[in-house]
This record gives structure tokens, C-alpha cells and sequence, in this order.
């Protein structure tokens, strides 16, 4: 009778050919015949980056806002073009820091319409600017309207008025 020996331990290349790999990515769900789903996964995500990625870009320029279910104000949305996205400087360029700091970035100030700076702009304030902004145009409607009362009842009378 022969002696059974001891298998030889595969190595390096031989012990890799030598590994039945469909087993275990079968187990694992990433067998030969899960790669229709995964396919299907794989465009699904694509699809739903790319809308993601659409509603991200359509965001910065958006004139909705980020979903706003109530919409803004026409005062606002006529004050929004004079707002545009602050760009910060990169630390280590001198040079723009400086005029950064010079056109009104400095800490702890409120960068307003085109560049000015303005420390005392609160939401209240803003609330404040905009009911006087609203109470000035009717007195100016109101005005007008009793102005041409008045015309027109002279002119009625027979008066040469304008």
C-alpha cells in the first residue's frame, strides 16, 4: 500500500487559477446570472445622478429658489439682480486679499448690492425699507389720482389747464 502524501501547497499564480471565484460571487449575489439586474441598477443610478445633477445646476441659477413652495415677494425679486454670488480669494494670494479686503470682505460686515458695504442691514430693517418703499408709491398713486380729480373739474368748468 502507498503512502498518501501531503498535497503540495499551491502558491502565488497556481493557487489563483486554482480558486473557483464564480462560487463565491454567486453567494455574494454578482454571479454571471445577476448581471442583468446590476445592469439595470447601474443605469438607474446613472439616471438619478444625472436629474440630481440637473436640479443642482438649475439651483444656482434658479429663480424659484430651492423648492419655495410660497413665492418671493416682487420687491425681493426685483432687489435680486442687484445681489450676485460673493467670490472669496484663494488664502495664499496677497494680492487679491487685499482687494478683497479693500472692496468691503472684511469679517463681520454685510456685503450688499454690488460690493458696498453696509453694517447696519438687518431683516428687520429690510422689512422696514420695504413698507416705506410700498407706503411712498401709493401717496405718489394717491396724488396723481387727486391731481387729475382736480383737472378735470376745472377743466369742466371751463378753465384752460396743462
Amino acid at each position: 500500500m502507498v503512502r498518501k502524501r501531503f498535497q503540495e501547497t499551491k502558491t502565488g499564480i497556481e493557487y489563483l487559477k486554482s480558486v473557483d471565484y464564480d462560487k463565491y460571487l454567486r453567494k455574494a449575489g454578482l454571479g454571471k446570472e445577476d448581471h442583468y439586474f446590476w445592469k439595470q441598477i447601474g443605469k438607474a443610478l446613472l439616471c438619478t445622478y444625472t436629474l440630481i445633477g440637473v436640479v443642482w445646476v438649475y439651483n444656482e441659477t434658479s429663480p424659484l429658489g430651492w423648492w419655495t413652495l410660497k413665492p418671493k415677494p416682487k420687491e425681493e425679486r426685483e432687489l435680486a439682480h442687484l445681489y450676485e454670488r460673493r467670490e472669496f480669494p484663494y488664502p495664499g494670494d496677497a494680492e487679491a486679499m487685499e482687494e478683497f479686503v479693500a472692496k468691503g470682505g472684511m469679517i463681520g460686515t454685510t456685503i450688499g448690492p454690488k460690493g458696498t458695504v453696509e453694517t447696519d442691514k438687518d431683516s428687520y430693517n429690510y422689512q422696514k425699507q420695504l413698507q416705506d418703499k410700498k407706503f411712498e408709491q401709493e401717496a405718489q398713486k394717491m396724488w396723481f389720482r387727486m391731481r387729475n380729480e382736480v383737472i378735470q373739474e376745472l377743466q369742466e368748468k371751463g378753465y384752460d389747464v396743462e
